[in-house]
């Protein structure tokens, strides 16, 4: 290959690097994704950094705030630089005057939205760190079901506020359109009603308090424990382990029975003896139930025992007893029940069961 030859491909090299697409040469291209791409490298580069050596450092700390700073930190700090790259990629484009607008305006909305980000983690931190173990150390349960609804609506505020300031800066009429928005606030509020009713139902269950987080509730056909009260629905984990989600509405119109509070289990008894047995017997009976309740701690003093009716095929005694509140309830009712049992048949009192007398009447 001679001299000239050189020259030549040299030259045809050369006027492809200087073509132009879009506006924009191939070499401009190649710089703006060169750009993106180091961007890209520049970002994983530096959660590498914080991953492996900053956290390195701060774990030899005796204070803990210098590594939830870092862990804070990292991820929105990789983004912005992530989208700053990006955005600088595309800006030394040279693009149509509309298309470099919304680039800008994305921008701005990005870098806003990434600030967001970063204020939230500072507040879950906050919350997880320092708010909810004050609120598990205190006596009262009303921080405890207002906690979580303040956590929420705080969040909310901040993408919110986050999201008006981000239309804001790109230069949007924020004003003109929360004035739109209120032209159909009427229609909002008619479909929302039953959102609003909820939430009323929400402040409701905190005014009146009818139930706590951790108390058992049977209402509208549901029996379970109350996991989550929150501004809109209530959580309930039922007996076999699902949980149901009911709206706070439903506990205005249905009558709620909290089964915590109650202060003992009442258990009612009817127990049927044969028909062969004695009226000594029967009063005997009636002493055993009274002195098997007064021997049992897991029991209140008071007792009902009544020879209360002639079944059709037993003699009936009701007996009522109440099981003292935060005892095993299933276990006292298999102590109470077991002990009936040894006691009655020490005694030969028979239990009785529906029994027939067929008559065989012959034709004369």
């Amino acid at each position: 290959m001679n001299f000239y030859q050189i020259i030549a491909q040299a030259e045809v090299a050369g006027d492809f690097w200087q073509r132009t697409y879009y506006g924009n040469t191939v070499s401009l291209w190649l710089t703006s994704f060169g750009f993106v791409l180091g961007s890209v490298i520049l970002g994983k580069s530096i959660y590498w950094l914080f991953s492996k050596l900053v956290k390195a450092l701060t774990s030899k700390t005796k204070n803990t705030l210098d590594d939830l700073i870092v862990d804070l930190i990292e991820e929105p700090i990789v983004a912005a630089f992530i989208a700053s790259g990006i955005y600088f990629s595309l800006s030394i484009l040279q693009l149509p005057k509309m298309l470099e607008g919304v680039i800008a305006k994305s921008y701005t909305m990005v870098v806003t939205l990434l600030a967001a980000w970063l204020i939230t983690r500072f507040f879950e931190a906050f919350y997880q760190n320092i708010v909810q173990p004050w609120a598990e150390k205190t006596e009262n349960d009303l921080d405890d079901q207002l906690l979580p609804i303040i956590r929420k609506g705080v969040r909310s505020i901040i993408w919110i506020v986050a999201f008006i300031i981000g239309l804001n800066n790109a230069g949007y009429d924020v004003g003109a359109m929360i004035a739109g928005l209120g032209i159909g606030g009427l229609a909002l509020a008619m479909a929302a009603k039953d959102t609003v009713a909820n939430v009323f139902g929400g402040f409701t269950i905190f005014t009146d308090k009818p139930f706590k987080m951790g108390d058992r509730i049977q209402v509208g056909g549901i029996d379970g424990t109350v996991v989550e009260i929150g501004i809109r629905s209530t959580r309930i984990k039922t007996l076999a382990g699902r949980v149901v989600t009911m709206p706070n509405s439903s506990f205005s119109d249905s009558p709620v029975e909290n089964v915590t509070i109650e202060p003992s289990r009442k258990i009612v008894l009817n127990l049927g003896l044969t028909y062969d047995t004695k009226p000594e017997q029967i009063e005997e009976a009636i002493e055993i139930l009274k002195d098997i309740v007064a021997k049992n701690e897991s029991t209140e003093e008071d007792v009902i025992t009544s020879f209360n009716g002639f079944g059709d095929f037993a003699l009936n005694i009701m007996f009522i007893y109440y099981i003292t509140k935060d005892e095993d309830i299933a276990q006292t009712q298999t102590d109470m029940n077991l002990e009936i049992l040894k006691r009655f048949n020490e005694k030969k009192l028979d239990f009785a069961f529906p029994t027939q007398t067929l008559y065989n009447i012959q034709a004369s």
